[in-house]
């Protein structure tokens, strides 16, 4: 195991996309074992039901994940805006430890927030209101009461609308608000943010205090993997074809 860290975000998996399953399996097997600690910051599946799901698809990443924690890796996990529900149950399953959504680390000397990046894009007013409401207490409890094979088709018919919704948005409106990203990094006294949801891989230059800070923005796995590694001397944002 070498003196590396990895970090992960919007793999959005799904029955439909064998070719991502596929990849990511690929990653867990042959890249994975070989770090200290795997982040993954949310949208691991397109959507989440529920810790009850016993689907093959979510049976098989509970299955692969353990075995990695087992061979030393540390795993953790933050919820993404598609799978919110995950909870301890299944973490538990996976050997992942579940993190609060803004969360401070220490990265080989470097403090850095890690979070899935939607909060940050306060511009998209729709999304926040939906947020909010959906992580009440009694929102939750609703959902969880029903039956397994309507949440499921709930979940379904929010894909399609969610879709539908986005395609009509501007993309300044589902990016980042950059007054908010300087706030963040103010509040937890940083000069590093790692984050995904916005689908767009980059790394921005920043200004702090006065000081230069970053920015790192994780890619989504539609298209290819996509995976940042840090160790003690570099940072690097990398893709991972599907087929390899």
């Amino acid at each position: 195991m070498s003196n590396i860290t990895y970090f992960i975000a919007d793999l959005h998996l799904a029955e439909d996309r064998p070719d991502i399953t596929a990849c990511f399996l690929s990653f867990l097997k042959k890249d994975a074992p070989k770090a200290q600690a795997l982040y993954i910051l949310g949208d691991l599946f397109e959507y989440w039901i529920g810790d009850d799901d016993d689907s093959p698809l979510v049976n098989q990443i509970a299955q692969n994940l353990k075995i990695l924690s087992q061979t030393g890796t540390a795993i953790y996990f933050i919820q993404g805006n598609r799978d919110f529900l995950l909870g301890k149950r299944y973490a538990q399953r996976c050997g992942m430890t579940l993190l609060p959504d803004v969360t401070t680390i220490d990265l080989y000397g470097e403090k850095t927030v890690i979070m899935h990046g939607d909060t940050l894009c306060t511009r998209d007013v729709d999304y926040q209101a939906f947020r909010k409401k959906s992580r009440s207490w009694w929102w939750q409890a609703m959902i969880k009461s029903l039956p397994l094979f309507i949440r499921r088709k709930i979940a379904q018919n929010y894909r399609k609308k969610s879709a539908q919704s986005t395609a009509m948005k501007s993309q300044d409106i589902m990016d980042v608000t950059p007054d908010e990203v300087i706030q963040c990094l103010k509040k937890h006294q940083s000069k590093l943010l790692i984050h995904g949801h916005t689908h767009r891989p980059a790394t921005h230059e920043l200004t702090v205090n006065g000081e230069p800070a970053k920015r790192i923005v994780l890619g989504d796995w539609y298209e290819q993997g996509s995976i940042l590694y840090v160790s003690n001397d570099s940072i690097t944002l990398e893709n991972m074809p599907f087929s390899r």
